[in-house]
């Protein structure tokens, strides 16, 4: 059993596959094939998982773990989540790459300098990435991309957010620029009889 200092989530185990003791692994890395090139995974609780081999199948990774050899034990670990101690990670990424880890906690401000919050968890329900901003009594979820989030420096401790881009206020201009007045009802032909 080993306990994590600061453990980053690489994956979790699914419902079992087949008889042999095949698991679903749907896994938070860059390549999910590649869950098993980061050495052991473990638990919550410390127990420590060996992938011996991985294969992609749809959104999930289909992996054989050590000593899981049958139905029964691979059901046993469905729900399991799966980590890593932060230093196993490269230290060094692309521009415009980020461990989820690392942007928890970071101030987040909008383009003036004002304070919004701070980062509490990024999600992911399938459409992309998502901040949790926590402030002063609001929580808030906005898109974590390049227009939303155009400046994030992790070693500053900040996320600077564009708020159109974030959907935190509306931007009415450009539909007044293309002549349409938000204000006026709509109007169909006059012979087509209704709404005049």
């Amino acid at each position: 059993m080993k306990s994590l200092r600061n453990p980053v989530q690489m994956a979790v185990i699914g419902a079992a596959h087949g008889i042999k003791g095949e698991v679903r692994i749907k896994a938070f890395t860059g390549d999910p094939v590649a869950v098993g090139d980061y050495g052991p995974l473990f638990s919550a609780d410390g127990r420590a998982f060996e992938v011996i081999g991985a294969r992609p199948q749809g959104e999930v990774v289909v992996a054989r773990l050590k000593g899981v050899t049958d139905r029964n034990a691979a059901e046993a670990l469905n729900g399991t989540a799966l980590f890593i101690e932060r230093d196993d990670l490269p230290a060094t990424l692309d521009d415009d790459e980020f461990y989820h880890a690392d942007l928890v906690g970071l101030v987040v401000r909008d383009g003036d300098g004002t304070d919004l919050g701070r980062v509490k968890a990024v999600l992911n329900f399938g459409g992309g990435d998502i901040l949790e901003i926590a402030g002063p009594g609001t929580e808030r979820l906005v898109p974590f991309s390049k227009a939303a989030a155009p400046v994030v420096d992790v070693a500053g401790g900040f996320i600077v957010l564009d708020p159109v881009a974030a959907g935190l206020i509306d931007d009415e201009e450009p539909a007044k620029e293309q002549g349409f007045d938000p204000g006026r009802r709509p109007r169909g032909p006059a012979d087509a009889g209704g709404n005049r």
